[in-house]
Parts: structure tokens; sequence; C-alpha cells
């Protein structure tokens, strides 16, 4: 199928600089294929006269045509919870966990699964994002939860790394089963536009058996975890207090890391985390608003080794990943950080 979109400002990257071209693009079988730049001036003096939009051919009417944007942490499970009422205490990070989140995702069964990816997916394409990473959670429905999900990103055309969060929260045999939906889909709904990564939820509520389990799975795959990791403080004094070491050195210590993982906040990481981090190729996701509106704090973003590949995510409060992109800009210039050094950091993102 072929799509012209006419009578817009083609956004072109070259490097770190905007080429901005007016006129139509081509599109055939998911590829631009052919730009032909228009008169500006013209398209103005015929007072933004406006061609018959087709299936075929869509007038953009100076609207801005942009790379698509990626999400690189969401958790689409979470779309019906707006406007929930909550009843319970709020007032810490792992009560909010106990409160809501872990409560909900126990209510969810596949009906509402797909509800939300439905939900998500129309959020995320209003918002410019065409291409997601979820990190789901439904331990009531484990099985075929990641390929509910993933048939309905693919019915709009989406495209996206989904993963099950791993967990020892609710016993044992649920993280078993969560380990084995990683699996499953990676092994059996896999394809092009449709990857899959070893979730894990975050440290402090994984015990090393399960970690031993998720190494022999992520080798065999050949996988990258997504996983949470120092969110909060306590995902750090967690972990020092039961096993005498950080996060990141923990995970180390099972050989999960590698350059096809992702961490996702890391607010209070350490330099010794950073270290594992970078030796080993690992990216770190950040997550703003989602971190301003749970109080754990702002990480020291200068402190992060410029080796280390940073991304930018919603953790599942929006799509809208270009305010997520903002936010960051705005805290690292929050943060004494000047102009020059800020927008060098964000053409790094």
């Amino acid at each position: 199928m072929s799509l012209t979109i006419s009578n817009a400002w083609i956004c072109q990257y070259k490097e770190t600089t905007i080429q901005p071209v007016f006129g139509d693009l081509t599109i055939e079988k998911g590829k631009i294929v052919r730009l032909e730049p228009q008169d500006f001036k013209q398209f103005i003096q015929n007072k933004l006269s406006r061609k018959n939009s087709s299936p075929k051919n869509f007038d953009a009417a100076g609207r801005l045509i942009t790379v698509p944007q990626v999400n690189f942490h969401d958790h689409l499970y979470s779309r019906l919870a707006k406007g929930l009422p909550i009843q319970g205490p709020m007032d810490n990070f792992v009560h909010i966990l106990e409160t809501l989140w872990w409560k909900l995702d126990l209510t969810l069964d596949l009906e509402m699964v797909e509800a939300c990816a439905r939900l998500g997916a129309l959020e995320s394409i209003r918002h410019g994002v065409t291409y997601l990473f979820d990190h789901h959670a439904s331990p009531s429905v484990t099985s075929g939860s990641l390929a509910t999900i993933g048939n309905v990103l693919q019915q709009y055309r989406l495209r996206s790394v989904l993963c099950f969060e791993t967990s020892d929260r609710n016993g044992s045999e649920k993280a078993r089963e969560a380990l084995r939906e990683n699996r499953d889909f990676v092994e059996k709904h896999s394809n092009d536009n449709l990857k899959g990564m070893l979730g894990l939820h975050a440290p402090f509520t994984l015990k090393d058996e399960t970690l031993r389990q998720a190494a022999e799975i992520q080798r065999e795959l050949g996988l990258g975890i997504h996983i949470h990791i120092a969110e909060d403080a306590y995902d750090v004094e967690f972990s020092l207090r039961e096993f005498g070491i950080p996060p990141a050195q923990r995970l180390e210590k099972f050989d999960l890391l590698n350059n096809r993982s992702i961490l996702v906040h890391g607010v209070h990481l350490r330099d010794l985390d950073y270290q594992i981090m970078d030796q080993h190729g690992v990216a770190l996701a950040y997550n703003p608003d989602s971190n301003l509106n749970n109080a754990v704090g702002i990480p020291r973003f200068i402190r992060v080794p410029w080796n280390i590949p940073v991304l930018a995510g919603t953790d599942g409060m929006h799509a809208n990943i270009s305010r997520s992109l903002k936010q960051l800009f705005l805290l690292f210039r929050h943060q004494g950080n000047t102009f020059d050094e800020a927008f060098s950091w964000f053409q790094k993102i």
C-alpha cells in the first residue's frame, strides 16, 4: 500500500542538526521512498488550501512530521487505573506498591489485560510512539498474557519488546510461572516486530534461587533483562542488609547483565553500580514523571558515566515520551548544569 502525506513540514535529522523541508512524503511498504519539496509561500498564499484526504493521500495541512518516538519503559497493565479510588497508606514507596499496584495486578484477567493494551496502544499512537518496551504484571493470569498484549499491539502496527515481571512477592510458584511466560513468549511468539526480554521486577522482591533460574534462561535464549533497580532507597538498603552488596553487584553475581539489558529508574544507584553497568554495556532508562509522583528522589544525572546509554520511559503514567524527555532536560538544568551541558546530555538521549 502506498501513502502520500502532503503539505507537511518534514523534520529531517542530520547528526545533531535539524533540516526541515516543506513538501510531500510518499511511503510504500512501510518505508519512505520519496520526498518532494513544495513551495510553502504558495501554500500560505492559497489560504492553507487543503487537498482531499483519502486512504492513500493524507493532507497534513502544515503539520510537522518527525521521527517516531520509542518508549523504553511502559506498564500497559496500569492503563485502567486512571481515577481508581485508593484505600490504604500511600506515604512511602513500598506502601504505594502494596496498597495500589500489587493489589491491582492481582485482579487482572486476560480481558482486562487486552483492554489495557488497546488503551495504551491508542495513547502511544496519539503521542507519536511507535515502538514500546512493556514491563507486564498480571500474576493471576500469567500464561498467555504476553501473547495477548503482543496481538493487540500488532493489530495497531506498533513494534514492541515485551516481558513479564518476575517476582517472588506472590511466592516461588508465581515466580516460576513468570519465568516460563518469558521463555514461552520468546520461543513461540517473537518476530521481526515483536520481541521479548527477560522481565524481572526489582532486586528486593527476588530471591537468589529465582535469579539463578533467570540466569539459566537468559544464557539459553541470549536475552537481556528488563528490571527496576534502585527506584527507591529501600531497594539499595535491602540489598546491603540482606546480601551485603548493592543491587547491581548482586545482578552481576548471577551474570545477568549484558549489553541487551535495561535497568530502569536508577535513582539511588552508587558509583560502584555505575561502574558495573558501564563494564557490561547496560542501558539506564529514566522515568522522571513517575519518580516525582512517587517522591522517590531525582538522580544526580551528572554522575552517570558518559558511556552508559541513557533512555527515557513513562513507567505507565502516560504515553507521552516527549513529555518525559522535556522533563529530563528541565531536571538536568534544575541541578545546576549549564545549557550547553544540558543540550549535550539531551542529544545523547
